[in-house]
């Protein structure tokens, strides 16, 4: 049996909704549990498929750990094995970056290549790069990487382009005993939080929120009591359900600093927002203004809200346009959203968005963010939607369905018989 989404759209979004902590911080995080061999405790961890696998991944490495209630419990006392199988690594691409994690620890480590959401090409080189220019030995056999060291990680690295997956890499294989600075590194807020884990672990970090960042490991890391930052992607996630819908919502447990560039959008388009300390309070305007955006690194407008905003934008009168410098072919949603009524025209990686009126009908998720967008664009059309490929917004989306309701949404999910080939 699968899942499908049922949702009746057109019903403006009202309420309140808290904001959970954010996956993409947690992962890199659970990931640097293993440079320590003293307790780690997280409060408030998203309970989401990806954190499952990366839980998974970590007890095959040697990690024991136990839920109390949303709070972790995570002790690595030794490595027992310094495989990643590619049944776990091919599910989650974020899983790649136990192997800097394994280095700095036991010196070894390897990994098959990593899966996740196919929406374009996403290499690893800038990762190889960065451990090599730390002094590991890096080299690939059949599909599986595997790297060695001698000595403590140490060095320079100077990336390419900014990776938020080879900066996190190069801080874990630098944290224990090692030291390495950072040029062109990667400034979004989940780099922050790791940088400020690894800080509360014992090691020494500067520059956090720059393109530059030393790192100075310590022999021997503690452990530590941490809470992990809010999701910047689910509140924006949240906040253009409401736009799309017309709506009024606040968002709480929010840190609005993260999100700049998508309220600065919003206002733009004529939505009245206003700023807490840790809350949002989203009021919809009754015709909003198109607008244009280009995802790029952060402190831009993020990649994993560019398909939501796309979305949003085809329940908008007027013309955008929409492209994407992170990932310029993550465009998995269009011909999702087309089956709604959505006036989509693709070009040159430039999406033109003709905003207009949509109505229900069947469509599947493709990867986690498309899944979001589609969310958005069935709560705002005209008549049902049924979404299938609920398992990409389990990974991104917790307790989705019950949070939608809280806000008035119409939703429901139904289980069906998947056909056999």
């Amino acid at each position: 049996m699968s899942r499908v989404l049922r949702i009746e759209g057109g019903v403006p979004l009202k309420g309140e909704v808290r904001v959970h902590p954010a996956k993409n911080a947690a992962l890199p995080i659970l990931a640097a549990s293993l440079l320590t061999a003293e307790p780690v405790t997280l409060w408030e961890v998203p309970r989401l498929r990806d954190v499952e696998v990366m839980l998974e991944l970590l007890a095959h490495l040697g990690t024991e750990y136990a839920w109390e209630g949303r709070t972790l419990h995570l002790q690595t006392r030794e490595i027992r094995r310094t495989d990643a199988p590619y049944e776990l690594v091919g599910q989650m691409r974020a899983s790649f970056i136990v192997w800097g994690a394994l280095l700095a620890r036991v010196g070894e480590g390897s990994l098959s290549m990593p899966g996740g959401c196919a929406f374009g090409p996403r290499p690893v080189d800038q990762h190889i790069k960065a451990l090599k220019a730390l002094g590991a030995e890096v080299w690939e056999e059949g599909g599986t990487f595997y790297a060695r060291r001698t000595r403590p990680l140490s060095g320079r690295v100077v990336f390419d382009l900014p990776t938020v997956g080879g900066t996190e890499q190069a801080m874990l294989a630098a944290a224990l005993g090692g030291e390495a600075t950072l040029v062109g590194a990667a400034m979004e807020p989940e780099v922050v939080d790791l940088g400020r884990f690894l800080a509360l672990l014992g090691a020494e970090v500067e520059g956090l929120g720059s393109p530059f960042l030393h790192i100075r490991g310590r022999k021997a890391l503690g452990g530590g009591v941490y809470r992990i930052i809010p999701d910047r992607i689910e509140a924006g996630t949240f906040l253009l359900a409401a736009a799309a819908t017309r709506g009024e919502v606040v968002l709480t447990g929010v840190e609005p600093g993260h999100l700049d560039a998508l309220l600065d959008k919003l206002a733009q388009a004529g939505h009245r927002i206003e700023v807490g300390r840790d809350t949002l309070r989203f009021r919809s305007a009754f015709r909003p203004e198109p607008f244009n955006v280009e995802a790029r690194e952060y402190p831009g407008f993020p990649t994993d809200l560019q398909p939501p905003v796309t979305a949003y934008l085809a329940t908008v009168e007027g013309t955008s346009l929409v492209s994407d410098r992170v990932y310029p072919d993550r465009f998995t949603h269009v011909g999702e959203l087309a089956r709604m009524g959505a006036e989509l025209h693709l070009r040159d990686r430039v999406l033109m968005v003709h905003g207009k009126r949509l109505h229900g009908a069947q469509v599947r998720a493709l990867d986690i963010r498309a899944g979001g967008a589609l969310v958005i664009a069935a709560l705002a059309a005209e008549g049902v939607t049924e979404l299938e490929g609920v398992y990409f917004l389990e990974r991104g989306y917790e307790d989705l369905e019950a949070r939608l309701q809280a806000l008035g949404a119409r939703v429901l999910s139904e289980a069906v018989a998947v056909a056999a080939d």
